[in-house]
């Protein structure tokens, strides 16, 4: 039988626009009327748009269903479902590993007045990280921007985060020599398998003195920011060892004014 583009679109339970798609991609080869220039499908359209749309629910793309469709031995046939299933997979493991940081994160953020200006004891796990910035200065570095690019891409799993270098003398009164830039955790570095190059540095795990802070985003990092935190570390008699890391947990905007809360890791 024939049928005409509003019929055979309701029948098969598709739109006209879908069928023209798939007549684009000769799927489907409907009969020109030449007296009224209608075009009539038959049940073989049919059969293939119907097998068309089978390969197409297991996400293979159009451009390869016109070629299952047209012209494809059974092996062909097998190694594009093949292929959908590894695609699909590949899909799956990092939607689940999205899911998982997205839960990291809520349970994070969830109990931050517990540490609102309070200290605690925490260990820091590796971090590998990109410097952006001196101080709040953006660096012009050509070697960066691919790191930057593929790293943006990345997010939530990298995170935008600071270290404060040259820590001897953090009780003085010396401006502070810090730098802004993506981090990522080594754990997630490997469960990604994010490619490492010359613009990237390793922050070794450490056991911190940690606590969240909040400022605005106008301000620079001060020490008075977080002299709580040395205070406490030496009443502690907590050492300093290394450089002072932090991240962004949020910015919070309310009333025409912004509140950025902080997560500041001094190692001792």
């Amino acid at each position: 039988m024939k049928y005409s583009i509003g019929e055979f679109a309701s029948i098969l339970g598709i739109t006209a626009d879908t069928l023209r798609l798939y007549e684009k991609h000769d799927i489907v080869r409907p009969m020109k009327d030449h007296h009224n220039n209608y075009r009539y499908f038959d049940d073989l359209d049919a059969r293939n748009l119907l097998s068309s749309r089978w390969y197409r629910s297991m996400q293979i793309p159009l451009q390869d269903v016109a070629e299952l469709i047209n012209d494809a031995p059974s092996e062909q046939v097998v190694e594009s479902i093949a292929a959908a299933q590894l695609q699909l997979e590949a899909e799956i493991r990092r939607s689940t590993m999205l899911l998982n940081k997205i839960n990291e994160i809520h349970k994070e953020l969830k109990v931050i007045g517990h540490s609102f200006y309070k200290c605690r004891i925490k260990h820091l796990p590796g971090i590998y990280r990109i410097q952006q910035t001196n101080k709040n200065h953006l660096l012009q570095k050509d070697c960066l921007k691919r790191t930057v690019q593929a790293w943006m891409e990345l997010l939530p799993f990298t995170f935008y985060s600071f270290r404060i270098e040259n820590t001897e003398n953090i009780y003085g009164s010396a401006e502070l020599d810090y730098s802004w830039g993506l981090a990522l955790l080594e754990e997630d570095q490997e469960k990604l398998e994010v490619g490492l190059n010359e613009s990237v540095e390793y922050l070794q795990p450490a056991t911190c003195i940690s606590s969240v802070i909040a400022t605005s985003c106008e301000e620079y990092i001060e020490r008075s920011a977080f002299q709580f935190m040395l205070d406490y570390a030496e009443e502690h008699r907590y050492a300093i060892t290394g450089d002072i890391i932090g991240k962004i947990l949020f910015t919070e905007r309310r009333s025409g004014t912004n509140k950025t809360y902080l997560e500041i890791n001094i190692p001792i």
